[in-house]
């Protein structure tokens, strides 16, 4: 039985596809590793609070309650792993801070002498004063803990270092402050006070994800990693695509084709055929790796939300864009050297831009606006949809309508302007 065109421009592109091995190893291989890669680097940020300690070298030169107390409440927190010492030796500031700097510790904590009394002096001295009516004027003897942090250290850590140390001396300096108020009270008042203590944690904070209860689920590193890199991938097509383009112009395929009565849609229908029959490989291979095989990786399974067959419209439709967006380069690229530079540039600014590797709300604003016409955060959002946030095909219908009109765009582009270089 002879073969239609369109089964024999299938059967052609599927054999400039095998034969290119290195392209083959690239779509599928790559993203399959930059995957497990990033999973494991996201999934142990994640939990580094809770099974990593950060090395802590402290200096305590108060020994009374101000250090004692900061001192047992970063012991009691769980986050520092508190050394008091360097090879059985004690150390003072100079040599904590080559220490710090050298990468020994993460951080660095000195508390100064007198620092308890300077406190309880200050506390007094305003406790007294408001009692007897007088104007009190700023404190003088104020407390500076010196804290050191290595350079390595990003921003972000700092800021939420600073602020757990501040929560600890605002603990202390109110429980000084509870004890001076009560002992000036019991001056004026028969009813003993120093057998009312301070009570804490008032106010609670419960957190929850904002999804349905018969939906929720607790997002993890796989859920992020896999949608991301699954658009990574679908787009990285787009460099074996335009290459296979350029290598039928050089050895002369694409001009016999154009001598057949081949009309120029079914050349794009077979290449769109094998190309979309790619990508969801790629796309199902992937999300298999993060359902079967990350759990004997010791990672999180990939739950795929409660309507996981509306993940289907959002791959094919990225997919679409992605293989349009190839037909493009090729058509316009005048060299392999082109379509590969080209190619694979514009997919990592895509990806980047689009929320790939950076969320997109941690982008400058201007940045922001541009991962909005990313097509491959056009994908990732509605893979979010689907897996994370419990939508409905109204959810996703955004995000697969502009990956179309991308598709439709970009083939418009190739059909107009065939024989021009980018």
């Amino acid at each position: 039985m002879p073969m239609t065109p369109l089964k024999s421009l299938i059967y052609k592109d599927s054999l400039l596809l095998i034969r290119d091995k290195a392209g083959l190893c690239m779509m599928f291989l790559m993203p399959m590793l930059l995957v497990v890669i990033m999973a494991y680097l996201q999934d142990s940020a994640f939990n580094v609070m809770q099974e990593t300690r950060i090395p802590l070298l402290l200096i305590n030169n108060d020994h009374d309650s101000l250090g004692i107390a900061i001192e047992r409440q970063m012991e009691a927190s769980g986050i520092f792993a508190i050394s008091r010492e360097i090879e059985g030796k004690t150390v003072d500031k100079n040599e904590m801070v080559q220490a710090v700097a050298s990468g020994d510790f993460m951080i660095g904590v000195v508390i100064p002498e007198n620092a308890t009394r300077n406190i309880r002096k200050n506390v007094k001295r305003y406790v007294t004063g408001v009692f007897n009516g007088q104007n009190i004027t700023p404190a003088v003897d104020s407390v500076q803990v010196d804290i050191f942090i290595d350079p390595v250290a990003k921003s972000s850590f700092l800021q939420t270092l600073m602020s757990a140390m501040r929560e600890y001396a605002v603990r202390t300096e109110s429980d000084f402050l509870f004890k001076e108020i009560s002992a000036e009270v019991e001056k004026i008042s028969p009813m003993p006070m120093t057998g009312i203590q301070l009570s804490r944690n008032q106010v609670r904070f419960r957190e929850q994800y904002a999804m349905p209860d018969s939906r929720r689920t607790i997002p993890n590193s796989t859920q992020h990693n896999i949608p991301a890199w699954s658009m990574f991938a679908i787009f990285f097509i787009t460099i074996s695509l335009s290459g296979n383009m350029i290598k039928e112009r050089e050895d002369g395929s694409f001009t016999r084709l154009r001598t057949m009565p081949c009309p120029h849609y079914l050349y794009i229908s077979g290449k769109v055929a094998v190309y979309l029959f790619v990508c969801l490989l790629q796309f199902t291979a992937i999300f298999l790796m993060g359902i079967y095989l990350f759990p004997l990786l010791g990672l999180s399974t990939l739950t795929l939300g409660a309507q996981p067959l509306l993940l289907l419209p959002v791959g094919i439709c990225s997919a679409l864009a992605a293989i349009s967006y190839g037909v493009t380069i090729g058509k316009l690229a005048t060299s392999h050297q082109q379509a590969a530079i080209f190619a694979s540039i514009s997919v990592v600014i895509m990806a980047a831009t689009g929320g790939i590797w950076i969320p997109v709300f941690a982008m400058p604003e201007a940045i922001q606006w541009v991962s909005h016409i990313s097509p491959l955060n056009w994908g990732l959002e509605g893979f979010y949809d689907v897996i994370l946030r419990g939508g409905s095909l109204r959810n996703i219908l955004p995000e697969c309508a502009a990956s179309l009109a991308f598709a439709v765009l970009c083939l418009w582009v190739a059909n107009q302007k065939t024989h021009e270089s980018i």
